[in-house]
């Protein structure tokens, strides 16, 4: 039995585009922080606010 199989080595990466993975997690992490500290003032002022 001979059956016509190609093995495609994974580590080609034949599609991925050209990117920097590290700057992709410093961009995501700078821009998760700084939503995150406006949401944080924003609430405190409400917080001064209502209270």
């Amino acid at each position: 039995m001979d059956t016509n199989v190609r093995a495609v080595d994974p580590r080609e990466h034949i599609n991925e585009e050209p990117r920097n993975d590290f700057s992709d997690l410093v961009v995501g992490f700078t821009g998760m922080f700084a939503f995150m500290f406006v949401i944080f003032f924003a609430m405190v002022i409400i917080k001064f606010i209502a209270g």
